[in-house]
């Protein structure tokens, strides 16, 4: 019995990718292309959402931008006119997810150092994380709201910071095994 197809939508993040590249709409063109499972005209796309067919070769546009769709291009000898059909390579799309985990990791990995190497103080406000040799420029007072500035027991912190880190390693993990 095959294996059930899983959605590259299922991935915490790829819906935002998706917009972020090519808007809201890239992630309902995902949807379809995969219900379809195989090359689908822009034609067909712009219909079942209810878009011009500009609009929609313009989020495809996007998408082949950064590598995410592709298209074969056809010529109706008849009229001239050219037919596009159009995939959506969702191993690009997870391989851009797997960029981002890389780089936020790498963000959370010198953050979580920064908070095990520093004292760090705040306000009652916690309008922001100081340093201590930046707390001692400001005389303990909170550049924000001028209140008070007291020492932080970091340590919930760092283990947040620690939690977020093994949930991207998991999910990179989980995308690793489907590729």
């Amino acid at each position: 019995m095959p294996k059930p197809k899983l959605s590259v939508l299922k991935f915490e993040g790829a819906q935002e990718l998706l917009s972020t590249i090519a808007g809201d709409y890239a992630v309902e063109i995902t949807k379809i292309w995969e219900r379809k499972g195989k090359m689908i005209t822009d034609e067909e796309i712009a219909k079942k959402m209810k878009l011009k067919v500009t609009e929609a070769r313009t989020i495809l546009n996007r998408l082949h931008y950064r590598g995410i769709s592709c298209y074969h291009k056809t010529k109706n000898t008849k009229t001239g006119w050219y037919s596009y059909t159009w995939e959506i390579k969702t191993k690009r799309v997870l391989e851009l997810l797997l960029e981002k985990y890389s780089e936020r990791l790498e963000k959370l990995e010198v953050k979580r150092n920064f908070e095990q190497n520093y004292a760090m103080f705040t306000c009652k406000k916690q309008c922001d994380y100081i340093p201590f040799e930046i707390a001692v420029e400001y005389l303990f007072k909170c550049p924000e709201c001028g209140a008070t500035l007291e020492a932080v027991d970091n340590k919930k912190r760092i283990k947040n910071i620690e939690k977020e880190m093994e949930l991207l390693k998991g999910q990179s993990e989980t995308i690793k095994k489907t590729q």
